[in-house]
């Protein structure tokens, strides 16, 4: 029997493995998204992620809870948090510690401390949708999960590969790279 993997360890985290069985999926877009969510709940809920899920966007100022796991999320969502800001922005956004955001941030679930949030691009560029992941541990994610939910999503054939660099606020605005404390 094997130990999990140390939560807050991105290395540990195995991307290459989630995204094998979703490479060349069909299905409409949200039989992907969830086929997606399902898969990175699966390998990734043991690593310290505690929500996994894809906020759409149906026009407005908002966004709307797609698929997702484990549990219920807000819905609609302003574009002023940071799922908004990585949709409006165009890129992913790695947030260490949601406490160093102020008292403006609104977590679904309160025990969150930390978030990585990749948008999706169709053919033409076009943002239509964001994947969340988050943390009840500070500083879980960094530049590694990035890059693997990139690629996650890529061979899903939910968005284009990326090379973006994400946005990471708070102290010293530098992300995280693989494993830094």
């Amino acid at each position: 029997m094997s130990a999990s993997p140390p939560p807050n360890d991105s290395r540990a985290r195995p991307y290459a493995e989630i995204a094998r069985p979703l490479t060349g999926l069909t299905g409409s877009t949200t039989q992907r998204m969830q086929a997606v969510a399902d898969a990175l709940w699966e390998h990734l809920s043991v690593t310290g992620v505690s929500w996994v899920g894809f906020y759409l966007y149906e026009g407005g100022d908002e966004l709307v809870l797609g698929p997702h796991r484990d549990k219920p999320a807000c819905s609609p969502i302003g574009l002023h948090g940071v799922c908004g800001q990585a949709f409006a922005g165009r890129r992913p956004i790695v947030v260490r510690d949601v406490a160093e955001l102020g008292d403006h941030y609104i977590a679904c679930d309160p025990r969150d401390r930390s978030e990585v949030v990749v948008p999706l691009f169709d053919a033409a560029a076009r943002c239509g949708a964001v994947l969340d992941l988050d943390s009840h541990n500070p500083g879980a994610f960094d530049l590694a999960d990035v890059s693997g939910l990139q690629q996650v999503l890529h061979v899903a054939g939910l968005s284009p590969r990326a090379s973006v660099s994400p946005i990471c606020p708070g102290p010293g605005r530098e992300c995280p790279r693989s494993n830094e404390p």
